[in-house]
């Protein structure tokens, strides 16, 4: 049987990679001050207290944004969104709840069984006097983290646990061989990965450096498992 899948939604910055990577305990994900680092889904294995599952970090959604790629971080998180058991619904304490917090809502309010508020930046007892702004959300009582400091980690992941239903791992000795895509920008390394697995896995747009975190995307082929590897582009290092 297939593990759960837990996927990680938000606005732009609220830190779904740094707690993506503080979940599957190592850095996964690129983290950056900057917004929209991240734009297609990715996947790891994550395990609490015995329990095995499949962490997803997902793009930050701008819900009416006219532009391409947000537009297509959109489409990704809306396929995660689908395929989830359980659906991390970040938001940001420092913050408070924005507009677009409140048109994310509003999207998974038909997914409301499987939603878990989540207030992150929560960084100290003065910070947990804001999570009550976020009850206008219509989700309840947030479950407030600090994910870069690792703050309330360990409660937050004993509940989340209890959310899924679990199953033992299936014994699969096959080999699986390890493909790696690489070349310069824009030479159509995820349009190849796209084509080859007959989905919109990961986002194509003309613009050079669409891709940023290292996809894995897995294929069986004649009876053979192939994970290929989107990466981003490379660049000569006084270029960039």
């Amino acid at each position: 049987m297939r593990k759960s899948v837990v996927a990680i939604v938000g606005r732009p910055n609220v830190g779904k990679s740094t707690l993506f990577n503080r979940i599957c305990r190592r850095k996964s994900a690129i983290v950056d001050f900057e917004e929209g680092v991240t734009r297609d889904r990715k996947y790891e294995e994550a395990e609490w207290a015995g329990h095995n599952f499949i962490i997803v970090d997902t793009g930050g959604i701008i819900p009416k944004s006219v532009s391409g790629i947000d537009k297509a971080v959109k489409f990704q998180a809306e396929v995660a969104i689908e395929e989830s058991d359980l659906i991390l619904f970040l938001v940001d304490t420092k913050v408070g709840t924005t507009d677009i917090d409140m048109e994310i809502a509003r999207i998974l309010s038909a997914y409301r069984e499987k939603v878990i508020l989540v207030a992150n930046k929560t960084d100290n007892e003065k910070d947990e006097l804001e999570i009550y702004d976020f009850l206008k959300l219509g989700f309840g009582y947030p479950h407030s983290i600090a994910a870069i400091q690792g703050r309330n980690m360990g409660n937050f992941l004993d509940e989340l646990v209890k959310k899924i239903d679990f199953a033992p791992d299936p014994q699969d000795d096959e080999e699986t061989i390890k493909v790696a895509i690489v070349g310069k920008p824009n030479v159509g390394k995820s349009s190849l990965i796209n084509n080859l697995t007959g989905q919109q896995q990961t986002i194509v747009t003309d613009i050079p450096g669409t891709t940023r975190d290292s996809i894995d995307l897995h294929l069986k082929y004649h009876n053979q498992k192939i994970t290929f590897i989107d990466t981003a582009g490379l660049r000569r290092k006084k270029k960039h």
